[in-house]
């Protein structure tokens, strides 16, 4: 079975050269023929399955009514598109995707300076195998196309909608997980679980998960419905738990990593065993995963694609948001803080370690009497020797 190729996938995506994007990478087909629509020049770049993908290029981004009649004019003769508006520049810098869906349209931007990791983890839903080819005769339909173009690109914007949906998945899963008589322990694993899910979340749409598999939660619950059913917490997740992450690979059993795929060791207490699952026999039906995949499979995740995040993904604010309100419960006696506290927090406490170790350093040739209080202070009066103190004495050996 191919997979995604990730680097020349993201050095596509960079270079904005979306025609080998499509072609080389992601398997779909060349297109046929030029289109010229008002002031802007609609290129098509690749087909699938009567589905074109265009390049347009035009003078103001920003006109949303503008792509609405772009899209408008291109239908007339391609129904089914996929449009790429850049804007005009001697290199392009900016992009939209623009594809409308039953509902709505749907807009995704990346510019120049994006790491492409967040664009990457849509677009993998539109790569093509040949293996998938193959099984088509050659070609898909447009049924199956618009499909991944819905996987790909119909993703909602996370607002209160998202929250009060992953509160109403929250009570639901509550409500199938079996054998835990207490209603606060059940609540403070249902946490535990959601916690360790999210977190794989993100690993997998950053294709850390058995060679770049940014599917891989949903493939392996397929897989073990297909062994039988309701069998996917006990026989699969606690070893992806309790193994896969919390194991090297040469300590795992063959069956285990045959079972898992390709599975980094995690040194960390996220994966342990928890008390409570030493202390009741707990079992979960696969609806409560299918459910929350389903949910999650609407966003986009992204650790840090851009600064300050966009709108359409799922990143860590967002969880942290999720933790505290609907998950951590307060009486559990933890609090999400915003990252912008906690760089404020960390910056003082290396500010004041620096200062403590520079003000009372020997240094030859420096002056022997320096009482720097603030960092900025430190960097205005540094001198040859000081720097050499800095550089290769102080801040190597911070931790």
């Amino acid at each position: 079975m191919q997979k995604l190729n990730f680097p020349k996938t993201r050095d596509a995506i960079q270079a904005f050269d979306f025609k080998s994007l499509f072609i080389n990478e992601l398997g779909w087909n060349n297109p046929s023929s030029n289109l010229n629509i008002n002031d802007a020049q609609a290129k098509p770049i690749a087909e699938l399955g009567g589905i074109t993908v265009f390049e347009i290029t035009a003078e103001n981004l920003q006109n949303s009514q503008q792509r609405a009649d772009i899209h408008k004019q291109i239908s007339t003769i391609h129904h089914e598109n996929l449009l790429i508006f850049i804007d005009k520049r001697p290199k392009p810098t900016k992009s939209i995707w623009y594809w409308h869906s039953d509902k709505q349209p749907r807009e995704h931007y990346y510019f120049q300076g994006q790491p492409g990791d967040l664009f990457i983890s849509k677009l993998s839903a539109l790569f093509v195998d040949m293996a998938e080819l193959e099984d088509n005769d050659g070609d898909l339909s447009v049924v199956q196309v618009s499909q991944k173009l819905k996987e790909a690109l119909d993703v909602e914007t996370v607002t209160k909608k998202f929250y009060q949906d992953f509160q109403t998945q929250h009570l639901d899963f509550l409500e199938l997980i079996k054998g835990i008589d207490d209603e606060r322990d059940r609540r403070w694993y249902a946490s535990i679980l959601l916690n360790r899910l999210m977190f794989i979340l993100f690993l997998q749409k950053k294709g850390f998960l058995d060679q770049s598999n940014m599917n891989y939660l949903p493939d392996k619950l397929a897989q073990s419905q297909q062994r039988g059913a309701d069998c996917f917490y006990r026989e699969f997740l606690s070893k992806l738990f309790f193994e896969g992450f919390a194991k090297p690979k040469e300590q795992r059993s063959p069956e285990t990593n045959a079972l898992l795929g390709d599975i980094r060791y995690l040194n960390g207490g996220l994966f342990l065993p928890h008390q409570i699952e030493s202390q009741y026999k707990i079992q979960i039906t696969d609806k409560a995963f299918s459910n929350l995949f389903e949910l999650f499979g609407r966003y986009s995740w992204s650790l840090n694609d851009t600064p300050g995040g966009a709108d359409n993904e799922i990143n860590p604010d967002v969880l942290g948001y999720i933790f505290e309100k609907y998950i951590n419960q307060k009486q559990f006696g933890a609090y999400y803080t915003r990252t912008e506290i906690t760089e404020y927090l960390c910056e003082q406490t290396l500010h004041q370690l620096i200062l403590q170790k520079i003000n009372h350093a020997e240094i030859p040739g420096s002056l022997p009497a320096r009482n720097f209080e603030t960092v900025p202070e430190l960097l205005m009066n540094l001198e040859a020797n000081l720097c050499h103190e800095l550089l290769q004495k102080v801040l190597p050996k911070l931790s």
